[in-house]
């Protein structure tokens, strides 16, 4: 039963948690005391009833619980701790969890997002990354009755600047194809022929490739090695949904060269490296940049031009975006879209294009035609 007794301090309020526990806190008045119990009962008849202990749990604590307990991918775990050891718990990782404040978690956000106390600053949509994880954890934490509500409310982000695809020229691609040592040529063709991420290249094994129907299926990547034998993982695809790719007779041709040159690794691997065991992601980017530093390809996206590249080849034969969204392997058609809306051809050229083609008049001479115009 709640009470309220007389103490030295105040007024001290007494109640127990759903669980049975004994708690209470002291007032000054008596009437803050009598107001805070009602709010107790009221809470814990509406199951929204938070433990005030609970909360003194530190940040970094609960979310390496938080963390340990998420199915997630390889990648994207890798990519949580990392952003949380480095970002995140320096500045938050030992206050409690219930009392960190929307302004500690404002003041977060602009640390990370300067210069400042040997921290460098961290690009916008790396910030919007962290903060979306940071969230997602103090989301949880209400959950799971510890705290009773997130501090991540009207939080100002930086804005983040997308930066507009320039696809690679054709020319460059060829001198690309010609520059790699002949093992990685047919890889180079393969990206530049399906719009295959690295990681989905490298995975790919004889098994996937349908010779006959010239086509290649996508439904996992080469995530790590152990041992140098290949381990692998769901493609990108929240939804992990295989991808049946056609192939181009010219990748077709190049890869019916490379297997019978170079034949196949460890799992019937398509692609491997000098020693015929699987390739990471990180070893092959040594090989792109000496390749593609000298033809002035500019350093960044790396293999994934060849991606933007598919796709501009794609949009400028009159693919729609559905069909480019199912050929990378995009999760939405908006997500295409944000990324290569600018590639497709303007309303007002799609306009002209389509009435000219219905409506193309032959043997008009069009100068006496504007004469006639005129004369009105």
């Amino acid at each position: 039963m709640a009470s309220i007794d007389k103490v030295s301090a105040g007024w001290r309020a007494r109640w127990r948690t759903p669980e049975g526990t004994s708690r209470s806190k002291t007032f000054k008045r008596k009437v803050d005391a009598e107001q805070h119990l009602t709010s107790v009962e009221h809470s814990k008849l509406t199951g929204a009833y938070v433990d005030p202990r609970a909360g003194r749990v530190t940040f970094k604590s609960f979310a390496e619980e938080w963390r340990a307990a998420q199915v997630h991918r390889p990648g994207t775990a890798s990519q949580i701790e990392t952003n949380l050891r480095r970002h995140v718990y320096p500045r938050i990782g030992d206050r409690p969890i219930g009392a960190i404040r929307p302004s500690e978690i404002q003041s977060l956000v602009k640390w990370l997002s300067s210069d400042s106390d040997g921290h460098r600053a961290l690009a916008p949509a790396t910030v919007e990354v962290t903060y979306t994880w940071v969230a997602t954890i103090f989301k949880a934490a209400v959950l799971d009755m510890m705290i009773p509500k997130t501090p991540c409310q009207q939080i100002k982000l930086p804005a983040v600047e997308h930066k507009r695809v320039v696809p690679l020229p054709v020319e460059t691609v060829e001198q690309l194809i010609e520059a790699v040592p002949d093992r990685y040529r047919a890889l180079i063709v393969l990206g530049a022929g399906t719009g295959v991420r690295i990681s989905e290249a490298l995975g790919i094994t004889n098994d996937r490739v349908d010779w006959m129907r010239r086509t290649v299926t996508i439904d996992r990547q080469l995530v790590g090695l152990e041992d140098r034998s290949p381990v692998f993982g769901p493609v990108k695809d929240k939804r992990n949904r295989p991808r049946t790719i056609p192939l181009p007779q010219v990748v077709v041709d190049e890869l019916s060269v490379h297997v019978a040159k170079y034949g196949l690794g460890p799992g019937d691997l398509l692609f491997t490296g000098s020693r015929g065991s699987a390739i990471s992601r990180t070893g092959f980017s040594e090989t792109w940049m000496a390749a593609a530093g000298p033809l002035g390809i500019p350093q960044g996206d790396g293999f994934h031009q060849l991606r933007h590249f598919y796709a501009s080849v794609l949009i400028r034969a009159g693919e729609s975006v559905k069909v480019v969204q199912e050929r990378l392997g995009h999760t939405s058609a908006q997500m295409t879209l944000d990324i290569y809306s600018h590639l497709w051809p303007e309303d007002e050229d799609r306009t002209r294009s389509a009435v000219d083609g219905v409506l193309l008049v032959t043997g008009r001479d069009t100068n006496v035609t504007h004469k006639a115009g005129q004369g009105r």
